[in-house]
């Protein structure tokens, strides 16, 4: 008895499904993610030949204007909460929650303390406030109270400086004596990377 043979159908798959839900997840992410928002400080940083590169995560940046003012940053928003709830308990202060979310939110920042409430009032309304830096003097360092309070909040931290040019020596020179009096003696200096000169015979 001779096998009946079936006609061949060219398989087909409709993909419309599939297309609607990546551009749903793809809608999703950019309405549902943020801008990084900007610096407080764009110091231009100088050239070096070194190619290492900082971490991306755990990692702690003091930044200095051209000016001298010094301003602190860490990663991570969880970091961020546990470092504002250990300043507050060393300053004897409270933080409303709306000012909490308004610090997890910043980069870094460069007040003095008594100032950080109203820095975040002021964020908080879109308005861009003066910041003048962290005292970072040996009557009140400030700076060294930051630094302190980051690295309960997250004990593998690293630590970068991020320093204008310009900046003077004096001002870089106040930052590492206090990562020192931490006896934090490995830092990263970050700089841009300038094309390693060619030796010629």
């Amino acid at each position: 008895m001779a096998k009946i043979k079936m006609a061949r159908k060219s398989s087909s798959l409709d993909m419309t499904a599939m297309v609607d839900v990546a551009f749903l997840l793809l809608t999703f992410f950019m309405l549902a993610s943020q801008f990084k928002p900007k610096d407080v400080v764009s110091p231009i940083i100088p050239a070096s030949v070194s190619q290492f590169k900082i971490p991306e995560k755990d990692i702690m940046i003091i930044a200095l204007r051209n000016d001298g003012a010094v301003f602190f940053g860490i990663d991570g928003r969880p970091n961020r909460q546990k470092m504002l709830e250990n300043i507050a308990k060393k300053y004897n202060m409270t933080f409303t929650p709306n000012e909490i979310v308004e610090f997890n939110k910043m980069e870094n920042f460069g007040v003095p303390i008594a100032q950080l409430k109203s820095l975040l009032k002021m964020t908080a309304e879109g308005k861009s406030p003066v910041q003048n830096g962290i005292p970072t003097d040996s009557t009140n360092n400030q700076l060294g109270d930051w630094i302190y309070a980051a690295r309960l909040a997250n004990p593998k931290i690293r630590i970068a400086i991020k320093g204008d040019k310009q900046a003077g020596y004096s001002s870089a020179k106040e930052v590492v004596a206090t990562l020192q009096q931490q006896n934090i003696n490995r830092f990263n200096m970050i700089t841009s990377l300038r094309e390693i000169p060619k030796i010629t015979n």
